[in-house]
């Protein structure tokens, strides 16, 4: 796995899988990925015995197209996708496209996503979910109470969907990013790295893309602690926009 390996001309991309308890999952998905000829790197999110064994096996199988990294013990999804950005960067890559590992994501549009980071090198490509009937309507409703958190402390409507995780990130901006500012390390990390990437100014390119829930049937989402974890990462962000909206307004009113 280099970063002279990616498929898209002008790009040196790679994909970013993290990975917890997906065993079922991860090898079909991975199949698919590795069909349009992107490098991988799978980050184990402190899975357990079989997942962790599953991983190992798809690692060696695979050889020079993917990279495994183990994190020893679970510390969520967005703590896992931090890491896998920051290695892709060191690594040489200059783009990391994000994925779930639960076979959610119509990877038939990788090449699109990775087509639109190269005629914008600089944005932030974030997927923006066209749902089929497998999506749990309380999931589906519920997610607009972000879109509408997302909105008000962004002051705009350039976010089309913030906890979609299939997006490609300009890793230099993206790390840079992740360096200076907290971000979420669990459910939380989707919606809040996009918001203080816009409040950055940062240009934002959203691609309609179709979901389908899931393949495997397991979901991560704890309730209590992830919804509480998103409400006080919606209330952090809404006083910094407080701090920042004079910025802000400048901004729009010169934009």
């Amino acid at each position: 796995m280099d970063a002279s390996a990616s498929a898209e001309p002008g790009l040196q991309a790679a994909v970013v899988i993290p990975v917890y308890n997906h065993e079922e999952a991860i090898g079909p998905t991975l199949a698919r990925v590795l069909e349009y000829g992107y490098p991988v790197l799978l980050v184990d999110d402190g899975s357990s015995a079989a997942c962790r064994d599953e991983l190992i096996r798809l690692d060696r199988h695979y050889g020079d197209k993917v990279r495994l990294l183990r994190l020893e013990q679970n510390g969520g999804k967005g703590a896992a996708v931090k890491v896998g950005l920051r290695r892709l960067l060191e690594l040489g890559y200059s783009h990391g496209i994000q994925i779930d590992a639960d076979g959610q994501h119509d990877l038939a549009d990788l090449p699109r996503f990775m087509a639109m980071g190269a005629q914008h090198p600089q944005a932030l490509i974030s997927g923006y979910p066209r749902y089929d009937a497998s999506v749990p309507a309380l999931r589906y409703y519920a997610r607009y109470l972000t879109h509408v958190w997302v909105w008000i402390n962004t002051l705009s409507f350039r976010i089309k969907d913030a906890m979609c995780g299939f997006r490609l990130y300009p890793l230099a901006r993206v790390v840079r990013l992740l360096d200076e500012e907290p971000c979420g390390n669990r459910m939380d990390f989707d919606p809040e790295v996009l918001v203080r990437w816009c409040w950055r100014g940062l240009p934002v390119v959203n691609l309609p893309t179709r979901v389908h829930y899931p393949l495997d049937g397991v979901s991560h989402f704890k309730a209590v602690r992830d919804n509480a974890l998103i409400s006080l990462m919606h209330t952090r962000l809404f006083f910094g926009m407080l701090v920042r909206l004079p910025a802000m307004l400048r901004r729009r009113c010169h934009g």
